[in-house]
């Protein structure tokens, strides 16, 4: 864990895997709530930073950081969100024969992980989502699609996501969902943020 700091009331912590950003982003979170981080507005996590903004003294909060044991995150700690999905994606039977399993089997796998949405990003709604493990992590697709259509879920290295919109795209597409995944007239707006638990449960034909 590595606190540096970044500006005048900005502090940036490298850590070296998704799971120490996840268990760090949770007790930072803890921290704040019970009143330990004094002002700090926002606390945004990534593949392997965590961001704290809005910190007074930043230097000393480092320092504070750097000496913390940080328990790691419980397989059943945060909110859990159920996605009802399709397994009809166009990259289905590629992702099977990478794993070197039946399409069903897929469908099995992908179901019988609980996902955790590690940070947020590319577009409004989109969770980069980490549980596969890691004998099923994929590479992306040679050549990525112009438009992939919105409510695809689709995995890439250690990731999961859903696309929230339609735009471009590398990963690869196993399924669909006609969950709304951002929704600014809804609160919260987005249906994933990190911490949240997911699971992906498959839909009635």
């Amino acid at each position: 864990m590595r606190p540096l700091v970044v500006g005048g009331e900005a502090l940036l912590i490298e850590l070296d895997s998704a799971r120490e950003v996840e268990a760090l982003h949770a007790e930072l979170l803890r921290r704040r709530d019970a009143g330990e981080l004094g002002a700090v507005r926002d606390v945004v996590p990534a593949a392997r930073t965590v961001l704290l903004d809005g910190v007074r003294e930043p230097r000393a909060l480092a320092e504070r950081i750097a000496r913390w044991e940080v328990p790691p995150l419980a397989a059943t700690e945060g909110p859990l969100v159920t996605v009802p999905v399709r397994y009809d994606g166009p990259d289905l039977a590629e992702v099977a024969r990478l794993w070197g399993v039946s399409r069903r089997e897929v469908a099995g796998i992908v179901g019988d992980t609980v996902f955790r949405v590690a940070f947020c990003g590319f577009a409004p709604g989109f969770g980069y989502l980490t549980g596969l493990p890691e004998r099923f992590h994929l590479p992306r697709r040679a050549t990525p699609r112009t438009a992939v259509p919105a409510g695809s879920l689709a995995l890439a290295g250690e990731y999961a996501g859903v696309y929230p919109r339609s735009s471009p795209g590398g990963w690869q597409l196993v399924g669909t969902t006609e969950a709304v995944l951002w929704d600014p007239r809804r609160e919260p707006a987005a249906l994933f943020a990190p911490g949240v638990r997911v699971r992906f449960e498959e839909a009635s034909r």
